[in-house]
């Protein structure tokens, strides 16, 4: 099969290498790709936006399956308009998409569908916002209701710092806001809960930790990710069944209720405390850097997975794991979240390894010359699995110092919840 894959991070490029260990793959497009997956496909810098643009190239290179990494163009009705061209391809329609698009959307479902979540207000001004929380306890979660590549969400534990969210929120940091969500803060561990639907039916695809801090002992402002570990010490049987019965059962037949057949990952970031969910937001898609932690498991073929998805098969199809930890590690410009610097060579990647239980995923990478350069805020993915996640992250370390990039940083404590070996 001839396949193109949207988008450029380190998911894209895990995307990219799960799809290309597939017998059935023939070729694979990344739009636009990186110096990663330049390796195993062939890049294109077209934009993923242009709808109009990547139709035509669809149609003239005969590709048979689109896979859409990023949110943006899913929530803006990419999977509508290809289809429309009766071009298959792997994601969720505009409308399913909402539930990421509009945090707001997504709280209204919770509210007709008694979904655990956190008590949440909706504000259409800076004024009615304010006033609000000055009446308010501290800490609390100001949200903007648009994409913002994991970075519209404020949790202040002053009131100032509240109020500043506010007005950045208003005032289109992240574009323009009509509204904006406040919600109390729950107390408790965060999770990340991944399934996979055709439509008809959906399988659980594995639970991740992400770290969404910039500092250790997650602190700081928040990022894309600078890390993530998989499983999450806090899945368990009867925890699952609750998540499931509670949270995206009743998703799934909100969506059937307005006629949508959710195809693609749905993704739910959850709040567990004292082994009970609450759903803090969902995604549309796999998680970055989650993915990178997750694929590396899978031993059922990836391309045999989306197109069970895409023939509404996935009832009857076996999803196999290895029986393995995963952690991922996000090597990233000095600077990032904030300013950094770009087109910064990166030496001695010929040096790191890449085999059965070490992989390297590309994020803010091109390539010029056959020289590497950074890209972007989050540059490279480290990721061991193993059966220890103090071995993967040791493991990883050893591979971060030998790459010995002095333009970059990373995370000393991904895991920390999970390791007590020191």
């Amino acid at each position: 099969m001839r396949i193109a894959i949207l988008g450029s991070g380190g998911r894209e490029h895990a995307l990219t290498y799960a799809i290309s260990k597939s017998k059935k793959t023939k070729k694979i497009f990344c739009i636009p790709g990186n110096a990663g997956t330049a390796k195993i496909a062939e890049n294109l810098e077209l934009d993923i936006n242009n709808f109009n643009s990547i139709s035509e190239f669809v149609e003239k290179e005969n590709i048979d399956l689109v896979i859409v990494g990023p949110e943006n163009p899913l929530v803006n009705g990419i999977v509508d308009y290809l289809i429309k061209k009766k071009i298959m391809v792997f994601g969720p329609k505009k409308n399913s998409a909402m539930l990421e698009g509009s945090k707001i959307f997504t709280k209204k479902i919770c509210e007709k569908y008694k979904i655990p979540t956190a008590n949440f207000g909706i504000f259409k001004s800076k004024k009615f916002a304010i006033d609000f929380i000055e009446n308010s306890k501290m800490p609390i979660v100001v949200k903007a209701d648009v994409l913002a590549a994991g970075k519209g969400v404020y949790i202040c534990n002053q009131k100032k710092d509240a109020v500043d969210a506010i007005n950045e929120i208003f005032d289109g940091k992240f574009g323009v806001a009509k509204n904006i969500l406040i919600e109390e803060f729950l107390d408790g561990e965060e999770m990340s809960f991944f399934v996979i639907s055709d439509g008809k039916d959906y399988k659980c695809f594995q639970t991740a930790q992400d770290h969404k801090r910039v500092g250790e002992g997650d602190t700081g402002k928040n990022t894309g990710g600078m890390g993530a570990y998989c499983p999450s010490k806090l899945i368990n049987e009867k925890l699952e069944k609750k998540i499931l019965e509670k949270i995206i059962d009743p998703t799934f037949n909100a969506l059937k209720e307005i006629k949508e057949e959710y195809v693609g990952f749905l993704y739910a970031g959850l709040m567990i405390k004292d082994n009970e969910p609450f759903l803090i937001e969902y995604n549309v898609r796999m998680g970055d850097p989650e993915c990178q932690t997750i694929l590396p498991l899978l031993e059922t073929d990836f391309l045999d997975l989306i197109l069970a998805c895409m023939n509404k098969e996935l009832k009857d199809f076996k999803i196999s794991w290895k029986n393995e930890k995963s952690m991922c590690i996000v090597l990233c410009a000095q600077g990032y979240p904030d300013r950094y610097e770009k087109n910064i060579i990166i030496e001695n990647l010929p040096l790191i390894r890449d085999d059965e239980s070490n992989f390297l995923f590309h994020a803010g990478t091109k390539i010029n010359q056959n020289n590497i350069y950074s890209a972007g805020g989050r540059v490279l993915n480290f990721v061991n699995i193993s059966n220890n996640f103090y071995h993967s992250r040791k493991n990883i370390f050893k591979q971060i110092k030998k790459l010995d990039w002095k333009k970059g940083y990373f995370r000393k404590d991904i895991g920390h919840r999970v390791i007590e070996t020191k």
